[in-house]
């Protein structure tokens, strides 16, 4: 546990340095049907190219359910996403309140300080399924596990597509039980927007609320 707590530092350390040397960010967008993200991305980087940017980054990052993405990229890009969001058939847009663009090339300079930690570390075949958001598949080995940490730096965040993996059963088969433990339910309404009948037997464990029956 204390190797995979140092891990996450180096990872979290790295990625903040590398925030620190682009201004970027990311935005929420909730778009449409007729929304095309890839073409707004691709405007949104021809006009940072406009501005002198070298290189301009404007990636989807994470893809959270349908018509939900994150996007993530220079600044500059964001904001003319934003001034631009009717144009692009973006209902809602708002930046997320972090330092910089996750899981884009913008974070390459990452990706060497947590290659080199994990390789000091044991990595076990997980007893349980375990799946990888950079491919919504299961994860199959140590090395494997190992493989796709460091490529999850730099790739989209495939959200929607794992729980699409998680809950895919055969015509007639139960729902398991599904618990989100901690504050706030937001990884509850994704899962009711990618899988209603999944959702159905999805249940919120507050941590607090141990806390609080202990007390009293």
């Amino acid at each position: 546990f204390s190797s995979a707590l140092y891990a996450v530092k180096v990872r979290a350390e790295a990625m903040q340095k590398a925030s620190e040397a682009v201004p970027s960010g990311m935005l929420s967008v909730i778009g449409r049907r007729e929304t095309n993200y890839k073409f707004a991305c691709l405007e949104a980087c021809k006009h940072c190219e406009s501005l002198g940017i070298e290189n301009p980054v404007c990636k989807i990052s994470n893809y959270l359910f349908p018509d939900s993405r994150v996007i993530a990229g220079h600044l500059q890009a964001l904001e003319f996403l934003q001034e631009n969001a009717r144009k692009y058939y973006f209902t809602r847009t708002s930046m997320l309140p972090v330092s910089g663009a996750f899981h884009t090339r913008l974070m390459e300079p990452a990706v060497e300080p947590l290659a080199e930690v994990l390789k000091s570390i044991e990595i076990q075949k997980p007893l349980v399924c375990v799946y990888s958001n950079v491919d919504g598949k299961k994860y199959m080995h140590a090395k494997h596990i190992e493989k796709l940490l460091v490529k999850q730096v730099v790739s989209p965040v495939l959200w929607e597509q794992t729980m699409h993996s998680v809950y895919e059963r055969k015509q007639g088969t139960e729902f398991p039980y599904t618990y989100e433990v901690g504050p706030g339910k937001q990884l509850g309404a994704v899962l009711k927007k990618c899988n209603l009948k999944a959702w159905k037997q999805y249940n919120h464990v507050d941590a607090l609320d141990d806390e609080e029956a202990v007390e009293t």
